[in-house]
């Protein structure tokens, strides 16, 4: 008994211990849907009310190309009034997003109205660090907080290979 209890210790304390394993960008590259190219970053997260957000960051084209940024909620739950901007907080510093779902003509004609696209290049240009970030959509969502292993991944998309 007392053996078991002293290997339980050993182990528990060994896995606190080790330094955890650095998070690697997540970026994917593949075929648009009219066979463009494109490489993305897309990740799951919550708002402060803990209502779930997919955000996808993508590029299409060679590298250089337009960034936009895609926030979907869940069809049904949520209504994406457009166009409003995405306002974005790190630190003291603030942008705001103009709002080009409606330049998007599958997403334009989507009756669901569960997503919108956003110009991402003001705020890459505008970051010098992985620092994390704070979303807000007014009337969809006060603070959607945006960690900097995901803003890693959105500011290698515009050099990113496809």
């Amino acid at each position: 008994m007392l053996y078991r209890l002293v290997c339980s210790l050993l182990l528990a304390l060994g896995l606190v211990l080790l330094p955890a394993a650095p998070v690697a960008a997540e970026l994917h590259s593949h075929p648009g849907d009219d066979g463009t190219p494109v490489v993305r970053s897309l990740e799951s997260l919550r708002d402060l009310d803990y209502q779930a957000w997919q955000l996808v960051a993508y590029r299409e084209g060679p590298p250089g190309g337009p960034l936009l940024l895609r926030v979907v909620g869940y069809p049904g739950k949520v209504r994406l009034d457009h166009p409003t901007e995405l306002i974005v907080f790190s630190g003291a510093r603030r942008w705001d997003l103009p709002d080009r779902t409606l330049d998007n003509p599958v997403l334009s004609s989507d009756g669901r109205e569960a997503a919108a696209e956003f110009d991402l290049e003001p705020l890459i240009a505008g970051l010098t660090k992985d620092r994390p970030l704070r979303l807000q959509l007014p009337g969809v969502f006060t603070e959607l907080p945006v960690p900097p292993f995901v803003v890693k991944e959105w500011r290698e998309l515009p050099t990113s290979p496809l």
